[in-house]
């Protein structure tokens, strides 16, 4: 079994896979403070729980885009796991041609989604990963990686409007039952909600004008289900796209 590991800047997911196979998953909150012997241990406790043996472990792949904990991760990797983890990065290889000004600024985990989706769904395709920023990401019809939009998360926005505007509450993040709000909290989820599908079906429109190509869109990361359910161009959601990657680039490394 192999161990791939997405650390986000608001969630660190883990995902066990025995070959293709997605056995077990877990979020973890991202806290830059925390130490390899306090996920290490944590760890742990996810694999005895769930029935599984850290010793079982053959691989570590880890994609992070928060780089003051890639070395807590490679320190829990080797001291918990006995295992000399895989970093998605420079000197990787990935099989995508990335088509950017400064190849090396991408994320990992962009460079992790385009894999996956390209695998899994054939180009061209637009992948967007609701996560604490909304990135938008083009894949052309060669299956070459363009570039993309970066936009902040739902919930980024949702908290600035709390912290910012005296009068407005913080609020749970669902459908409101119709557009035009009859009451702050009920107004607040109508702009959030239908405004950030707007603002996907947006670019996506303007990605597809600009290129003159008619791609899949796919939506991956926390928010995904709950705004895919209002865009007009989402066509699937896959929750675990960045962990699919992550096990696609293991076996091309390994």
């Amino acid at each position: 079994m192999i161990l791939a590991v997405d650390v986000g800047n608001s969630n660190i997911v883990l995902g066990l896979y025995d070959g293709k196979e997605l056995r077990c998953h877990w979020r973890l909150a991202t806290n830059r403070m925390s130490t390899a012997d306090e996920y290490g241990a944590t760890i742990h406790r996810l694999f005895e729980m769930a029935g599984f043996d850290p010793r079982g472990i053959e691989g570590v792949i880890i994609s992070s885009v928060v780089p003051p904990l890639m070395y807590v991760m490679e320190q829990l990797c080797v001291k918990y796991l006995g295992r000399t983890p895989l970093i998605v990065g420079p000197g990787i290889k990935t099989g995508l041609n990335v088509r950017c000004d400064n190849p090396r600024e991408v994320g990992a985990d962009r460079i992790v989604n385009a894999i996956a989706a390209i695998e899994l769904y054939g180009p061209p395709l637009i992948v967007v990963d609701f996560g604490t920023a909304i990135t938008y990401c083009y894949i052309d019809p060669k299956g070459q990686y363009l570039g993309g939009a970066i936009a902040p998360g739902v919930r980024i926005a949702t908290e600035a409007l709390y912290q910012h505007a005296a009068k407005l509450p913080r609020i749970e993040l669902v459908k409101p039952r119709s557009v035009v709000g009859r009451n702050t909290v009920s107004s607040m989820q109508s702009g959030i909600i239908f405004g950030f599908a707007a603002q996907v079906d947006g670019i996506v429109g303007r990605i597809c004008q600009e290129f003159n190509v008619t791609p899949q869109v796919i939506a991956t990361g926390g928010m995904a289900e709950l705004i895919a359910e209002e865009s007009r161009t989402i066509q699937k959601v896959n929750p675990y796209l960045t962990l699919q990657g992550l096990q696609i680039l293991y076996e091309r490394n390994r």
